[in-house]
């Protein structure tokens, strides 16, 4: 038998479907059309699609368009930066305080944590071993790790955008980590840690568009996603964009590469996760808006927003904070340092 002729290696493609089964599937397309033109089932004719015949593009699940825009509730002026200093040095790991939130959550034998497992450098599953990884995966497991003394004792919780409010209202999760923006209005809900990472509302855009800036999406749709500060933000603009929303960030880049929408906007390090996935498409345009992300923790837990803000100044200060940025997201968005922490 010739080289030639051997079955070659099933190869993946991007999408993870093996080559041969595709040309075995398009095969049978093939094969299907051929049989369905002027052929008969069950005595019945079937019939070709006529050629002006038209059909709805599929959408994401939950997809709002128009966005319903939430007014901001009011809320005292504030420095939404400014958390809870540490008290005194860390408890050892594996002997938190009597009576305090970590020894409860030590009590329960898991932190339990709500993220994104949609966000590709920050919270995503790797595609070999199907394991939550990404940037805010570890900065969960080293919470864990404070807690514990061991990074695996986390119990991650995927949430939506809109979910990250209200399942700390309930205490459903000990903490939620998936780039919340700390806000005064926010604040008035839950609690924050200090800032981990920065960032700033800008755009992602089909390559070749000729859109440069927000200026150019005069009742153009911009996709967000629900529940998050970047609508509001949208409907702001001058220009009068039309803002269109999803559960994911992920899911806006799909209505962006359906043409459904003509630019997804949300704060720079997500969108640069989306660009690393789709070649054809560029971030873009000034900052919009200041968007500074904090651990959200449930209100009244004080003593666990100092815990938190103390292996933060940890993290900062041995190294560890610098090497996981390194690891996830200086490739894509260059050096940085980590926030400097500001307190009450």
């Amino acid at each position: 038998m010739k080289a030639t002729d051997r079955e070659m290696p099933v190869k993946a493609t991007d999408r993870g479907v093996p080559v041969r089964t595709l040309k075995v599937v398009a095969s049978l397309l093939l094969i299907t059309l051929a049989a369905g033109c002027g052929s008969s089932h069950d005595g019945e004719t079937v019939r070709p699609v006529a050629a002006d015949a038209t059909a709805a593009v599929p959408r994401p699940v939950n997809v709002q368009d128009p966005a319903e825009v939430p007014s901001a509730a009011a809320a005292p002026d504030c420095n939404p930066r400014a958390s809870l200093r540490p008290q005194g040095t860390l408890p050892k790991a594996g002997a938190m305080p009597a009576g305090s939130t970590m020894a409860t959550i030590a009590a329960n034998g898991r932190l339990v944590v709500g993220i994104d497992q949609n966000a590709y450098l920050f919270g995503f599953r790797d595609p070999e071993s199907g394991e939550l990884v990404g940037f805010e995966i570890d900065m969960a497991r080293e919470m864990a790790r404070a807690i514990f003394g061991d990074p695996n004792r986390v119990q991650f919780r995927a949430i939506t955008t809109a979910d990250r409010i209200p399942v700390l209202e309930d205490k459903q999760v000990d903490m939620v980590i998936r780039t919340m923006t700390m806000t005064c209005e926010r604040w008035q809900k839950v609690l924050f840690s200090t800032e981990y990472i920065a960032s700033r509302q800008r755009l992602l855009v089909r390559k070749g568009d000729g859109i440069e800036d927000f200026a150019d999406l005069a009742n153009k749709r911009v996709c967000a996603t629900r529940g998050s500060t970047s609508i509001r933000t949208i409907a702001a603009q001058p220009s009068k964009p039309i803002a269109v929303s999803t559960d994911s960030t992920l899911d806006c880049l799909v209505l962006l590469q359906q043409h459904q929408v003509d630019a997804v906007s949300t704060i720079d390090i997500l969108l640069a996760g989306l660009a690393a996935q789709d070649p054809t498409t560029e971030v873009i345009g000034a900052p919009v808006s200041d968007e500074p992300a904090g651990i959200g923790i449930p209100k009244g837990n004080e003593d666990m927003v100092r815990f938190v803000n103390g292996v933060l100044e940890k993290m900062r200060a041995d190294g560890t904070w610098t090497r996981v940025y390194g690891k996830w997201l200086a490739e894509r968005l260059g050096p940085a340092d980590p926030p400097a922490a500001v307190y009450r």
